[in-house]
């Protein structure tokens, strides 16, 4: 049976703060150590870049003039755009209080995952960005912890309402499960199926961790049968040329 075990305690994170170890004992005080084959811890981007001080004040950012340009637009501050396309690659689409982008990560997102939400008390019009490389840190916490680590943020989805979980960083797990060639119970064959694993989990764990106040930055889901083998959650990122709605 697959259970999500939200896990609590772990506080307010700051930047240098030892993760693996407020993880651990976040682990320890729910009863769920030693962690066993198919646990796969998921942690939230926020507590991911607190911790590696991903924090920028905007009071210290010069807009340029295509941030102005746009600000106009998405009436947006300019110093804020300003820090969106410092973390963009291309701008997709601007318009009245949107501002979508593609991240430098591959990502096409809202204001270059860029945030104000839940970053704790601080001086300054403070922001938080994404991690600089989200596999390397979900790598860094596995090795730690001797898990499977999903790191998770929220996206929005192209003609849908609302957000939900994504994985942008992994470690320990096939991010992408290829299952083209095998069977289905008919015995066709399956011809363009790829699962988005790290995804799926980080959208069942996004059931405990929430979205506002619930103040429940990682999850640990039990009992999975994972495949065999690891990508990291960049392999879930469809290049370029393969986009079909440029």
């Amino acid at each position: 049976m697959i259970a999500i075990h939200p896990l609590h305690g772990i506080g307010e994170v700051m930047p240098g703060d030892d993760l693996v170890s407020l993880l651990k004992g976040a682990l320890a005080s729910a009863d769920l150590l030693p962690l066993a084959p198919g646990d796969v811890l998921v942690v939230t981007q926020k507590i991911v870049s607190k911790a590696e001080g991903r924090f920028v004040d905007l009071a210290g950012v010069e807009p340029r003039a295509e941030a102005a340009r746009l600000a106009a637009i998405t009436r947006k501050p300019p110093n804020f755009v300003e820090q969106v396309l410092a973390e963009a690659s291309a701008v997709v689409r601007a318009a009245p209080n949107v501002l979508i982008t593609r991240h430098r990560l591959g990502h096409v997102m809202a204001n270059s995952g860029i945030d104000r939400s839940n970053i704790g008390e601080g001086d300054g019009d403070r922001v938080l960005l994404l991690p600089v490389d989200p596999d390397a840190s979900a790598a860094r916490i596995g090795d730690g912890l001797g898990c499977a680590v999903v790191i998770s943020d929220s996206f929005g989805r192209p003609w849908r309402y609302g957000v939900t979980g994504v994985a942008i960083g992994a470690s320990g797990l096939l991010s992408l499960v290829d299952r083209r060639g095998e069977r289905d119970r008919d015995g066709r064959m399956l011809e363009v199926t790829q699962v988005a694993l790290a995804d799926s989990i980080a959208c069942a764990a996004g059931l405990a961790t929430g979205e506002g106040a619930e103040s429940v930055p990682a999850v640990l889901v039990r009992g999975l049968v994972l495949p065999e083998g690891a990508s990291p959650a960049t392999a879930l990122v469809r290049p370029l040329e393969e986009d079909l709605f440029r």
